[in-house]
């Protein structure tokens, strides 16, 4: 790790408890929040264009949920950015009538959009495929580290909607226990038995789908928030079944 990553990583630290970091820091990294901004809006960002207030705040965020088992802290930020960004429009043009909505699981929401008003319109949809592919080939890299690929998640699937709830149970009892989920980050296996003991569900089905949740929980952990909205809505349809 070279220093400037080493010292950005200590700053990025320190700015979690301190305000003044935290503002110091954002002002050094405001050429970066502008640019990723531009990648948005295709434009340059105007002082008053409440894009840049979203990315900057985003950037904030990231700060605050930054961990050193997420890897590199712009990238993770840039994702933060961009997946607020996309959030935002999303709910402008929900608000304007032009958007249709699928609540998904707990806080997280997977939109859709409907209609094309403007030459804008198709550049945000066009981003938010982009961002969709970024998040995805992110996730394969960091899969490949855990022996994991994407034919194995197709082929390790629940395919019942009992064993998708399991999955579900198990998910969403390491996503209120944090120190499990950095514990699989840390060791790259699944905790197949704090998540049966803590979710009150039996091993064999999770040792069934293991490969299944390596995807489920790298998505929980790394910022990928479309991703995670697609997947908690899946989630939820096993809820259900």
């Amino acid at each position: 790790m070279s220093p400037d990553v080493q010292q950005l990583i200590s700053r990025v630290i320190s700015a979690k408890s301190d305000s003044r970091e935290a503002d110091a820091l954002i002002a050094d990294y405001m050429p970066f929040i502008r640019s990723e901004t531009a990648k948005f809006l295709k434009r340059q960002p105007e002082p008053e264009d409440d894009e840049l207030s979203i990315a900057m705040f985003a950037f904030y965020e990231a700060i605050c949920s930054y961990s050193k088992l997420r890897g590199a802290f712009l990238k993770y930020a840039a994702l933060q950015i961009k997946s607020r960004l996309i959030d935002n429009y999303r709910r402008e043009k929900r608000n304007s009538g032009q958007i249709s909505l699928n609540t998904a699981a707990d806080e997280d929401q997977t939109e859709r959009i409907d209609t094309l008003a403007d030459p804008h319109d198709a550049y945000a949809e066009q981003e938010i495929r982009e961002a969709t592919k970024t998040e995805i080939a992110e996730l394969t890299e960091q899969m490949t580290e855990f022996g994991v690929s994407m034919t194995d998640i197709a082929e390790n699937a629940p395919k019942q909607g009992r064993t998708l709830t399991l999955c579900k149970k198990a998910v969403s009892y390491a996503r209120s226990h944090p120190d499990i989920l950095e514990d699989f980050l840390r060791t790259k296996r699944v905790p197949l038995a704090k998540l049966a003991e803590g979710a009150g569900i039996e091993r064999k089905p999770l040792e069934r789908h293991r490969k299944y949740l390596v995807a489920v929980l790298l998505i929980c952990t790394n910022g990928y928030e479309i991703l995670r909205g697609h997947i908690m809505q899946v989630l939820k349809g096993g809820e259900q079944a």
